[in-house]
């Protein structure tokens, strides 16, 4: 991502370029889809425009709320059917539809819920921003829910930082993209009214990268998870803490006598 010295994005020079082949970023997609680690779809966003002030933040927000009315084309393409082949899964089967624009805008929001910490890559490094385009391309129910969803709230973005900054979002400095991103970041009782319908929207689409995020081998490898490894040997059963932890939860739910006795 190109940046001057003032921490200004470039928007001409910044232009996300996904590494991932189409292949790869389908099976990311499937997994993601058989994944419980993305919620079921939101029950909907709708919410009527309310009158607000300026609350001081350097620049005036606007007085009421706004909402794209996105005309979307449907989706034709046929899908894998239900049981896709993970392992080797055939040849692009529907069109990709994300904008480059929409695509760097999904990048830059992608970096600042997941950034690079270390050796840990950001979203967009591991392609986070590819499978995302996988997933409101496909033609399937859900993710053409969340197609809707995801692409209204990434025009109220760019809407809020044209009526804020007078720039798109990918174009303002991190200063002025936090003052934006903290208005939506989540939907809470503080939240003001003007930017319930988008925090709800904008948690969808949070939800979903994140999901992505730790779909990828290397987002895996982040929070320790270490299954489907081999283990040389005998296999050596939970541990006593393990145990332990179990009856404690067989306890509180009152079925103690399912208890395994722990091993000597």
């Amino acid at each position: 991502m190109a940046k001057d010295q003032n921490n200004t994005v470039d928007q001409q020079e910044m232009q996300y370029k996904s590494g991932m082949t189409r292949r790869d970023s389908l099976k990311l997609m499937m997994a993601l889809a058989a994944s419980t680690l993305l919620p079921a779809v939101l029950a909907g966003c709708d919410s009527a425009p309310v009158s607000t002030t300026d609350a001081g933040t350097g620049a005036a927000k606007a007085s009421t709320e706004h909402w794209p009315e996105l005309k979307l084309s449907p989706i034709t393409a046929t899908g894998y059917g239900k049981d896709p082949n993970l392992i080797l899964p055939p040849e692009s089967p529907w069109p990709l539809t994300l904008t480059q624009a929409q695509l760097t805008l999904v990048a830059v929001l992608s970096d600042i819920l997941v950034p690079r910490e270390g050796s840990v890559p950001s979203a967009s490094e591991v392609h986070v921003p590819a499978v995302v385009d996988e997933w409101v391309s496909a033609p399937y129910e859900r993710q053409q829910q969340d197609r809707l969803t995801i692409l209204s709230a990434l025009a109220w973005i760019d809407d809020e930082a044209q009526m804020r900054f007078s720039k798109t979002f990918v174009a303002l400095t991190k200063v002025q993209q936090k003052a934006i991103m903290d208005d939506i970041a989540f939907d809470t009782a503080e939240t003001p009214v003007q930017f319930k319908r988008i925090a709800t929207a904008f948690g969808r689409f949070r939800s979903l990268v994140l999901a992505a995020f730790f779909c990828t081998p290397e987002g895996i490898k982040d929070i320790g998870y270490v299954g489907n490894v081999p283990i040389g040997g005998d296999y050596p059963g939970p541990t006593k803490e393990a145990y332990a932890h179990l009856e404690k939860v067989l306890a509180d739910l009152g079925l103690t006598e399912y208890a395994y006795p722990i091993q000597a």
